[in-house]
């Protein structure tokens, strides 16, 4: 699964339109409304967590575009605690990319943030929650 985080800025004419809906049904995709300032007559703004297989968040995005939906992708960035981190190795098991894998033979979890794509995936599995998401551009900063 691949996860990622947008900003979609919505001309007045689209706002009554079932566009989200359409992402879910015809798409495929699980999404998470993070923001959301939607009026009628207006002009709308949301912050939304796409969740799906990255071809299905490709044509999800390719059909917000072709109804003029500004696009944003807002990057997350995944921070480790050291001082929380007890290096059991449970994220290693879910990232997807190798930024956390376990190092023999001394068995400790080194995190690569290069590598890294921001899914979040380690985040949610993490128990003690040394693991924290945080966006690029915060929620505040767009409104």
């Amino acid at each position: 699964m691949y996860t990622r985080v947008y900003l979609l800025r919505f001309p007045k004419d689209t706002i009554d339109q079932p566009i989200i809906c359409n992402l879910v049904k015809k798409y495929d995709l699980e999404f998470n409304i993070l923001k959301a300032d939607i009026f009628l007559q207006q002009d709308g703004l949301m912050v939304i967590e796409l969740i799906g297989h990255k071809k299905n968040i490709n044509a999800g995005l390719k059909y917000l575009r072709s109804l003029e939906v500004s696009v944003e992708n807002l990057a997350a960035v995944i921070h480790r605690d050291g001082e929380k981190c007890f290096q059991c190795g449970a994220c290693t098991g879910v990232c997807p990319t190798g930024a956390l894998s376990i190092s023999r033979p001394d068995m400790a979890v080194p995190f690569l943030p290069e590598k890294c794509t921001g899914c979040g995936l380690c985040v949610a599995i993490c128990p003690v929650r040394a693991m924290e998401i945080s966006l690029s551009r915060t929620i505040r900063e767009i409104g």
